[in-house]
């Protein structure tokens, strides 16, 4: 009854976020689907494990998104799934010291398992997550959320992208496609 699968993904050693600073490209940001989140500040000649540093965290907890802050090469966020081992809580972290320090983010109003965050390119207090159970926004830098409800339904939000020109709100779900939300000037 065993299928011979020669991925080798049940191993865990899979890059499965990677993001690099906008500020410097010498800082380089990975998180890994062992739990494990890697910084190079030299372009990958060296890297340094930061797990240990983000407070709470179960071991072993699938990193799901990683983004380097755009406004600070120091700055980088987080989401992780546990829902695998039955840990359903919202994991979002945010660090303004490459690493030495964490904080969550999975605040009041926030619910499902992480899949992404991203920082807005306009205004860093703005956030975006998404969840396994919709799209949240957060206006004070993770403190509290709202889910987006607009037309988008209570579905997987897998990840998110701001336009940089146009200053859309590109949405990718799993099974329902790709949603825009247009112009987010006014938010």
């Amino acid at each position: 009854g065993v299928t011979i699968d020669n991925s080798d993904a049940e191993k865990y050693e899979t890059v499965f976020a990677i993001s690099e600073s906008p500020k410097d490209p010498r800082v380089i940001w990975a998180g890994t689907d062992d739990g494990n989140v890697q910084l190079t500040r030299d372009g990958g000649k060296s890297w340094n494990n930061l797990v240990k540093n983000i407070p709470g965290l179960p071991p072993n907890t699938w990193v799901t998104g990683i983004e380097a802050g755009h406004f600070d090469a120091a700055t980088a966020y987080a989401s992780f799934d546990g829902h695998w081992t039955g840990d359903m809580k919202t994991w979002l972290y945010k660090t303004n010291d490459f690493g030495k320090t964490w904080q969550p983010l999975g605040g009041e109003g926030i619910t499902g398992y992480a899949h992404v965050i991203r920082e807005d390119l306009v205004n860093p207090s703005l956030l975006y997550a998404g969840t396994e159970l919709g799209l949240f926004f957060s206006l004070d830098g993770g403190a509290h959320w709202a889910q987006f409800t607009g037309n988008l339904p209570s579905v997987a939000v897998r990840d998110v992208a701001v336009h940089p020109r146009d200053g859309d709100l590109i949405i990718a779900t799993h099974g329902r496609g790709i949603y825009i939300l247009d112009d987010l000037t006014p938010i």
